[in-house]
């Protein structure tokens, strides 16, 4: 059975930053490498059927930029690094989403940065890796 790591990256420099402390560690391991981002969305709203619609364009547009902006850059980044890297994006809150993506992957261990793109990033620790961090059943790094 192989060892497969997950970081959490939301498009900021931290999040690069421990992408590829991330990698790093990966590599030495002997580890794959699972680069994830969560968009937040609520799945709780009424809508009628051209709100449903309209939503689900949102959401394919959402998934775009996440490709392109979030997820291409830590791609480029370790492009040179003699690593397996896979992707992956989904809707949802963002430390339970990261959560049950490492669980999905099988992932030994989880890398968050510390803090990133959120009004709370001024915080010592972000509320995503505070949140992963209080319920994760596998260990965290927190990179500053």
């Amino acid at each position: 059975m192989s060892t497969t790591y997950l970081v959490g990256v939301d498009g900021s420099d931290h999040a690069l930053k421990a992408a590829s402390y991330a990698a790093e560690q990966a590599r030495f391991a002997g580890a794959s490498l699972v680069v994830a981002h969560a968009i937040d969305w609520s799945g709780f709203d009424i809508m009628g059927p051209e709100e449903l619609a309209e939503r689900h364009k949102i959401k394919e547009a959402e998934l775009d930029r996440a490709q392109t902006k979030v997820i291409q850059p830590v791609l480029d980044t370790l492009a040179d690094m003699p690593l397996e890297v896979s992707t992956d994006v989904h809707h949802g809150h963002p430390a339970k989403t990261l959560l049950d993506l490492a669980e999905q992957h099988g992932a030994s261990h989880i890398f968050l940065a510390r803090n990133g793109h959120t009004r709370l990033a001024v915080a010592l620790l972000g509320s995503t890796a505070h949140s992963v961090i209080q319920t994760s059943p596998i260990p965290v790094t927190v990179v500053p």
